[in-house]
Parts: structure tokens; C-alpha cells; sequence
């Protein structure tokens, strides 16, 4: 059973930075792609920034400038880099990893959610 588990989240206030990590426990094969997701108080999940194996990178416009992601392969994890933050950066983030499984078909792993709160 693999499970993501998220750090980093917390309160900051305007123009200040945050740094978002997922790491992924038990046996995880075959990643095609690693990010992350939020989602605000009474708004739909958007994408905020995936990497792919080959490291090409994907931002919300809303983030493109100020939020950098990153991952580690060896490890398994993913980071999301969060400067010049803003009162509507605020929302649940979760880490999503997605890849193909060894015997065929895809996976689609979620972290629990870490909070993040920028106040003006």
C-alpha cells in the first residue's frame, strides 16, 4: 500500500515563502509524473505545478515566477517551492504521483492535504 505523506504547510503571511515535500512510503514503480494540487474554500482542485520523469515542468499561470517544483528519484519525493506568496495562494495542497503499475494500468496516488494559509 503506498501512501504520500506531506510537510511544510502552514501560516506566512504576504510575500513570504513556503516549502511543500511528499515523500512516498512502500514500493512505488514506473513514475510519470509528480506534483501538486490545491484546493480553496468552495472551489473545484486546480493543478498548481507537475514535473515528468523526463523533468519537464507544468505551472498554473497563477504560480508561473514565484512557485518552482522539483523532485528527487531516487528518493521518491516531490517539493514544491513556494515564494512571493499571496492571500489567494491559499487552500489544501496535496501531492499527486501517477505512473503506470508493473503488471499494467495506471495508479493515481493522493497525499492526505497540508494547509496552507497566507494572510494579508
Amino acid at each position: 500500500q503506498v501512501q504520500l505523506v506531506e510537510s511544510g504547510g502552514g501560516l506566512v503571511q504576504a510575500g513570504g515563502s513556503l516549502r511543500l515535500s511528499c515523500g512516498a512510503s512502500g514500493s512505488i514503480f514506473n513514475i510519470n509524473a509528480m506534483g501538486w494540487y490545491r484546493q480553496a474554500p468552495g472551489k473545484q482542485r486546480e493543478l498548481v505545478a507537475v514535473i515528468t520523469s523526463g523533468a519537464s515542468t507544468n505551472y498554473a499561470d497563477s504560480v508561473k515566477g514565484r512557485f518552482t517544483v522539483s523532485r528527487d528519484n531516487a528518493k521518491n519525493t516531490v517539493s514544491l517551492q513556494m515564494n512571493s506568496l499571496k492571500p489567494e495562494d491559499t487552500a489544501v495542497y496535496y501531492c499527486n504521483i501517477q505512473g503506470i503499475k508493473p503488471l499494467g494500468g495506471r495508479y493515481d496516488y493522493w497525499g492526505q492535504g497540508t494547509q496552507v494559509t497566507v494572510s494579508s
